[in-house]
C-alpha cells in the first residue's frame, strides 16, 4: 500500500500523523506544504519515499526515519526551514539531489556509513550548517563519497 502523489499536500490543518502499519511507500508530494505538520510517526513497513514528500513542512522541527528506508528520491524536506535535526536510515546508500535544500535551521547532520553519493545541491541554502560528520569510514569498506562544492552552495561560512 502505498500513500498517493499530493494526497495530503496543503494540508495545512493537519498537525500530527502516524502512518499505519500497512503502508509500504510514500509518494511523491504526499505530505508537501503541509505547514502546521510538526509529529510525523513512520512505521518500519515503509521501505521507499518519494520525490519532495515533506518539502515545505515548515512546522517540523526534527524527523526520524526507520531503518527499514533504503530509498529516498530528491527534495525529500527541501524547504522544512525549521528541520533541526534528521536521522536517516542507515541502509541508504545516496543522499538526493537537493534533500535539505532551504532548511535553514539545519545545524548538524550525520551522513550515514553506507552513504556512497551526495546529491547536487542537496544541502544548498543550508545557512546554519555547521557541522557535517562523515562516518563512512568508521569500518572500511574501500568505497569512497563523493562530495563537491555543489552540494553545499550557500551553506553556513564554518561549515569548512
Amino acid at each position: 500500500t502505498s500513500i498517493g502523489k499530493s494526497a495530503f499536500s496543503d494540508c495545512n490543518s493537519l498537525t500530527s500523523i502516524t502512518i499505519p502499519n500497512s503502508v509500504t511507500s510514500i509518494g511523491s508530494s504526499a505530505f508537501s506544504d503541509c505547514s502546521c505538520l510538526t509529529s510525523i510517526t513512520i512505521p518500519a513497513t515503509v521501505t521507499s519515499v518519494d520525490a519532495y514528500a515533506f518539502a515545505d513542512c515548515t512546522g517540523l522541527t526534527s524527523f526520524m526515519i526507520p531503518n527499514t528506508v533504503t530509498e529516498m528520491k530528491d527534495g525529500v524536506f527541501s524547504g522544512c526551514a525549521n528541520l533541526t535535526i534528521v536521522k536517516l536510515p542507515d541502509g541508504i546508500t545516496r543522499i538526493p539531489a537537493s534533500m535539505f535544500e532551504g532548511c535553514t535551521a539545519l545545524t548538524s547532520f550525520i551522513i550515514p556509513d553506507g552513504v556512497t553519493s551526495i546529491g547536487r545541491e542537496a544541502f544548498k541554502g543550508c545557512t546554519n550548517l555547521e557541522t557535517l560528520d562523515l562516518i563512512m569510514y568508521s569500518n572500511y569498506t574501500g568505497r569512497h563519497v563523493a562530495l563537491g562544492p555543489e552540494n553545499f552552495i550557500v551553506c553556513g561560512e564554518n561549515l569548512f
